[in-house]
């Protein structure tokens, strides 16, 4: 555990957007380090930084800076209602006592139907509450390095600082290689999310 990261002492003091970015990055090096080192390393410890202050806080900005800070979740509350009415700081108390004594259960997701471009089709769009977007914030700054270590350079869905674009530039730069590829093969699982079976 880094010294940079207060985890579990006493009465929490909730660190400034800034500070906490730079003590999550730090500690996401680390991470990324440590991961890369030896692919068969086993991080036996992390749920301490998922409820950390600095985490929970970056999280929080990550949440609350989305274009989606004002849809609310089941609960109704959104961003703006939690800044206003409870405060960010009790807030995230709340989450950091709740993720620590294990009590934290994620809560349904608000389901609405939203139009698929232009073919006249919808598709579901599942909308969390805002407690379970910050916990899930804190958990992709905790593990998504960890993870990246293990990443292909080929591997562009979902990553950070990766886009579709890319991929595609990619595509470009090898059927124009002087290795003369023949073959780009595309597939898609229609309704994929939808269809799979989420429990297996």
């Amino acid at each position: 555990m880094s010294e940079d990261v207060s985890v579990n002492t006493g009465a929490v003091l909730w660190p400034d957007p800034d500070s906490a970015r730079g003590t999550v990055r730090r500690m996401q090096t680390k991470l990324h380090h440590w991961a890369g080192e030896r692919s068969s390393r086993r991080f036996g410890d992390l749920f301490n930084l998922v409820y950390a202050p600095a985490f929970l806080m970056y999280a929080w900005e990550r949440v609350s800076n989305n274009a989606g800070a004002r849809t609310p979740g089941v609960d109704k509350a959104t961003v703006a209602w939690i800044e206003t009415r409870v405060g960010v700081g009790e807030f995230l108390g709340y989450i950091r006592d709740s993720l620590k004594s294990g009590e934290f259960r994620p809560i349904e997701v608000r389901q609405v139907m939203i139009p698929k471009g232009t073919t006249g089709k919808v598709r579901k769009l599942g909308i969390p509450t805002v407690a379970d977007r910050v916990v899930q914030a804190s958990l992709k700054a905790v593990l998504e390095p960890i993870f990246e270590a293990d990443f292909q350079p080929c591997s562009y869905g979902f990553r950070p600082n990766r886009r579709a674009h890319d991929a595609v530039a990619e595509i470009h730069l090898f059927a124009t290689n002087p290795r003369n590829y023949h073959w780009i093969l595309e597939a898609d699982i229609k309704a994929c999310f939808d269809e799979i079976s989420h429990t297996a």
